[in-house]
């Protein structure tokens, strides 16, 4: 086995130079080359099927890729026990689903574990206990803290596994489409958690995926905007998110606003309604020819 040493606390987050990934003949990536460094906080933004996710996965150590470099935390991919690595790594997934009917404290510290249940036997320390519910606290879940999974709100899912995702103390969070299925208030939450999060964390670097611009945290300060697996922009958001950029991202013609508070805001442009084209006038049907009665000389044409 390759055994890691707590990744150094310097350097790039992320680097991937030239990734491509290929699976079953599809190119799903091609050419990506992206840094993060620390206090960075990326927003990886394009239509259904672009490559946010698959790109997600390759950042996360979760898949490898079939050619390029890609290395986490100062390790390189394909030299590193990738399940020790992922323990650096803090992983928001909405769709994780804890095993068995635990408490959101339960929840919380399965985070030092990387597990979906306690591990047998396994108790965390006074101080690993007391981080969690400073964790809690500060995701504003104190008075869930002992609630059981199946009661929560998607929205407090959300900050829970955000609180899940720190315990180990990351230089990195990776947040795959947190606001999935939130209604607007609880989008609105879980977002000023993120911005309140950073603010309080300067050196940590987050990723995160997401198809709809409103869903961006204030606090976002880089972008890459992907279209059919092939990085289209990447760089500060200024230069990136704008309405010329966006549209050709998502092949439609959008307007981008940005408010006072630094949050965005699109609006699709008006699309002219093609015309059809005009029938071809009809043709008048020939006139019969005259006829010439009995007994009468034939008409003349």
């Amino acid at each position: 086995m390759i055994v890691v040493s707590r990744p150094a606390d310097h350097g790039p987050v992320l680097r991937a130079d030239s990734v491509a990934l290929v699976r079953d003949g599809r190119h799903l990536l091609r050419d990506i080359s992206l840094t993060v460094d620390p206090g960075e906080h990326w927003a990886l933004l394009g239509a259904n099927g672009a490559g946010k996710s698959t790109l997600l996965g390759l950042l996360g150590a979760v898949t490898h890729p079939s050619r390029g470099v890609v290395e986490v935390l100062g390790r390189t991919m394909g030299r590193v026990d990738v399940r020790e690595l992922r323990s650096y790594l803090g992983h928001v997934n909405p769709r994780h689903t804890p095993d068995g009917p635990l408490r959101v404290r339960d929840v919380v510290l399965t985070g030092l574990t990387n597990t979906a249940a306690p591990v047998p036997r396994w108790a965390p320390t006074e101080q690993e206990s007391e981080r969690a519910d400073r964790l809690i606290a500060m995701l504003g879940m104190s008075r869930r803290a002992q609630a059981t999974w199946a009661t929560l709100s998607q929205g407090e899912r959300g900050r829970a596994l955000i609180a899940r995702a720190l315990m180990p103390q990351p230089r990195l969070l990776l947040l795959d489409e947190p606001a999935t299925g939130l209604d607007l208030a609880a989008r609105e939450q879980l977002l000023a958690s993120i911005d309140a999060l950073r603010a309080r964390h300067s050196s940590l670097a987050t990723v995160l995926v997401t198809h709809h611009l409103e869903e961006l945290p204030a606090t976002t300060t880089h972008a890459m905007l992907l279209r059919d697996g092939r990085c289209l922009a990447a760089g500060p958001v200024a230069d990136v998110l704008t309405s010329e950029l966006v549209s050709a991202c998502f092949e439609h013609p959008v307007r981008l606003v940005r408010s006072d508070d630094g949050r965005w805001a699109a609006r699709a442009e008006p699309v002219p309604a093609a015309m059809p084209d005009e029938p071809a006038p009809a043709a008048m049907p020939d006139e019969p020819a005259p006829v010439a009665m009995p007994g009468e000389p034939a008409p003349v044409p």
